[in-house]
């Protein structure tokens, strides 16, 4: 009885530790169910919008039954703060509780190294899980280059805008519709200007130019921009531009001159064709000769009047 009595207090342990686990089982079970209902949704949609060299993480807000706005944290972490700094992650300090679904990290992603970031949604005390996404910029196709072309006698200039110091452009040089023998010109990140002289005047070159990574990526190349060359110490006049204005200009004052001589009337030409006076220095002189010439008169007039005076007192 007594081996009996244990084995049944035994089994009913045994039947009591069954009965419990299951209880315990239960009730994670439903907490893990109840966590799941009561969680904010993860976002969605992931990805990076990287052109012209910026580089913006962009997500989509899931739905969710949040009575308030959803706001988002995101955290990066390079290669120092996972080897060096045990896997520690930094916050984005322009991407803390922010209602956008986008945040721009060109600032923070400024080294070729590789990167792990996240975002993650929170509603009041509801927290959402991190979703994590792996970038690395050497992997990002850059962007077509915008290119300027000037001439300056018989020299080509061409002006690339500022990539990365790790990138370098090739600019694409032809003659006329010789784009089979192009020239490859490499400029560096640090050079503003490529110039090249020496070059045929009255010829037209063509130029196009594409931007390279040191991870090997590249851009598409830009649109052909064509220039003529003048040549060195050319007047500006010879451009065909300036020539075209400097004809119609000659045309139209030669044209309004011959109206204007044909259909001028005498009294309105006598208007624009006046005679001009005398200056005053000689209109003086002329006065002065004009009044001695009366005065000589005057004397020769009252001469005789004087004379006949005189001869009547002697009488």
């Amino acid at each position: 009885m007594r081996k009996l009595l244990l084995f049944t207090v035994d089994g009913n342990f045994v039947v009591m530790m069954a009965r419990g686990t299951r209880k315990l089982l239960m009730m994670v079970i439903l907490l893990e169910l109840t966590t799941d209902i009561w969680m904010l949704p993860a976002p969605r949609g992931v990805f990076m919008d990287s052109m012209n060299m910026r580089h913006i993480l962009r997500w989509t807000q899931p739905k969710s039954s949040c009575n308030t706005a959803v706001v988002y944290a995101v955290q990066y972490q390079g290669e120092f703060e996972f080897l060096v700094k045990n896997g520690s992650w930094i916050n984005a300090p322009e991407c803390q509780k922010i209602p956008l679904t986008m945040c721009d990290l060109t600032f923070e992603l400024g080294s070729d190294s590789d990167y792990s970031l996240r975002v993650r949604g929170q509603c009041g005390s509801e927290i959402s899980a991190w979703i994590t996404f792996p970038f690395n910029r050497n992997n990002m196709t850059p962007p077509v280059p915008e290119i300027q072309v000037m001439t300056a006698g018989d020299v080509l200039l061409v002006s690339v805008r500022k990539f990365p110091l790790t990138s370098i452009t090739r600019v694409m040089m032809w003659k006329g519709d010789e784009e089979q023998q192009a020239k490859a010109h490499l400029m560096p990140a640090d050079q503003e200007v490529l110039q090249v002289a020496a070059l045929q005047e009255g010829a037209v070159y063509c130029v196009k130019a594409q931007v390279f990574l040191n991870s090997g990526m590249r851009s598409g190349y830009t649109d052909s921009h064509c220039v003529s060359i003048t040549g060195p110490g050319a007047p500006s006049w010879k451009e065909p531009t300036t020539v075209t204005l400097t004809v119609i200009i000659m045309l139209g004052l030669l044209i309004g001159l011959f109206w204007s001589i044909v259909h001028c009337r005498p009294g309105s030409c006598q208007k624009y064709f006046q005679k001009e006076p005398l200056p005053l220095s000689l209109k003086e002189n002329f006065d002065l000769q004009i009044t001695i010439n009366h005065q000589r008169e005057e004397y020769c007039e009252e001469t005789p009047c004087l004379l006949s005076s005189v001869r009547g007192e002697k009488t």
